[in-house]
């Protein structure tokens, strides 16, 4: 019993260390994301598992530095980009911001429902009024120290797809071939699908939520502070941010690569490779993987919704409330932050609104995939630009091989807008 209690005390030790990068990550891996990487998985088998690879280190450096911005200035990103940078800029990168996280909520909302429904069985819309109700409960009524403990509880779902796999026959010897040595095409399906895996990814929201959790640690924690402030702090607090950040990505990109690695290893091979949603992905693992695979895959669909939603409703309420200078913070209740709390309530009813009205799920994660591909280059942009800037940042502006990967995740989400306005262009 006391070997169990070691062993089961490293992991839990270690995740209550995690913050903001830990819970930043996961939510990437939301069911819109778990779509995206079947698809990936379903039409090109282990041919795009070099994506997640790829990625990592580029998603990596762009959130450092988000919540480097966050910790130095004592600032989200909103006010910042507010503070130093003019309206015509700020004003529509924040709506589209909003607009493409309302629509992500309504397609995450018919994503969970539809995998409940697989389950359980009974009404999918009814389901979808619950969950968004629970999501709105925890953001609105659960106090922030014992709502965080919440949300890093809810990044366990995501083993669900690990499990899967272990569920399931892979070939590892072509995982490691097909990964490191891939097979690239210029087919317009495949590189539509690659620029994809790549919006998926690297997606706006999380940059405004990891810059904004620092700013809740700094009001929250007593001995943490702003460093542009208290530059004592600074050796400290900038090792935990790179250690919470790289381990928070490298869990996102590690769930990724298995969602991948789950239908290439079972629907690829069996023929089924038109998967639209992260459902169909379910539904089609269960005569293929078997029962056990199929409620691991739609577990962790409501799982990962669970965390998803918030942080996509947190985001944009963030954002938004910040340049209206209005208080924003998960801290303070809710007659002291009516306005965040307002465009949280609001974001997650559009959100099951769409959902009620019949919207076509596809669709909806086809436009908000263009909108964060618009958002995303412009943002990303600004974001390096005010980390080079002593005015804001002081002595901790960003430098060596953290400037070099954000400006590569710059340059990479910069080549996915514009793909993405060809494509829908022509």
């Amino acid at each position: 019993m006391k070997l169990l209690t070691k062993v089961y005390s490293v992991p839990l030790s270690a995740l209550k260390k995690l913050g903001p990068g830990l819970i930043t990550g996961a939510a990437d891996d939301d069911p819109s994301g778990i779509a995206t990487y079947s698809q990936a998985g379903a039409q090109y088998g282990f041919g795009l598992l070099w994506t997640i690879v790829l990625t990592y280190p580029l998603m990596a450096g762009i959130q450092m530095i988000c919540a480097r911005i966050g910790l130095v200035t004592g600032r989200g990103l909103a006010s910042n980009l507010q503070r130093y940078y003019p309206n015509v800029l700020t004003l529509p990168l924040i709506l589209l911001l909003l607009v493409a996280n309302v629509i992500n909520i309504g397609a995450d909302l018919a994503a969970m429902s539809d995998a409940v429904r697989l389950v359980f069985g009974g009404p999918r819309l009814i389901y979808s009024i619950v969950i968004g109700v629970v999501c709105l409960l925890m953001q609105v009524m659960i106090p922030y120290h014992r709502y965080l403990p919440i949300l890093k509880w809810l990044t366990l779902s995501l083993f669900a797809y690990v499990g899967t796999v272990f569920a399931s026959h892979v070939d590892w010897s072509n995982v490691v071939q097909e990964t490191l040595l891939p097979h690239l095409s210029l087919d317009a399906k495949y590189v539509l699908l690659v620029v994809g895996v790549f919006g998926t990814t690297i997606s706006p929201y999380l940059f405004f939520w990891q810059a904004a959790e620092e700013v809740e640690d700094i009001s929250d924690i007593r001995t943490r502070h702003a460093l542009i402030e208290h530059p004592e702090q600074s050796k400290r607090q900038l090792n935990r941010v790179w250690v919470d950040t790289v381990m928070g990505m490298g869990f996102s990109n590690v769930i990724s690569f298995f969602i991948i690695l789950t239908t290439a290893a079972t629907l690829f091979p069996a023929g089924i490779h038109n998967i639209q949603t992260s459902a169909e992905a379910a539904a089609a693992l269960r005569p293929i993987a078997g029962e056990f695979a199929f409620i691991l895959f739609a577990m962790g669909i409501i799982g990962t919704g669970l965390l998803a939603i918030p942080v996509l409703a947190g985001s944009a309420a963030y954002a938004v409330a910040e340049v209206m200078h209005k208080p924003a913070s998960l801290r303070l209740k809710t007659s002291k932050a009516k306005h965040f709390y307002g465009i949280i309530v609001g974001a997650t009813l559009v959100g099951v609104g769409l959902d009620f009205i019949g919207i076509d799920p596809i669709k909806a994660l086809i436009w908000s995939a263009v909108i964060n591909g618009i958002v995303a280059a412009p943002l990303m942009l600004a974001v390096m630009h005010m980390s080079s800037q002593t005015k804001i940042m002081g002595n901790f502006t960003v430098s060596g091989r953290l400037k070099i990967f954000g400006w590569l995740g710059t340059g990479l989400m910069t080549a996915t807008a514009i793909i993405l306005g060809l494509v829908n262009l022509f």
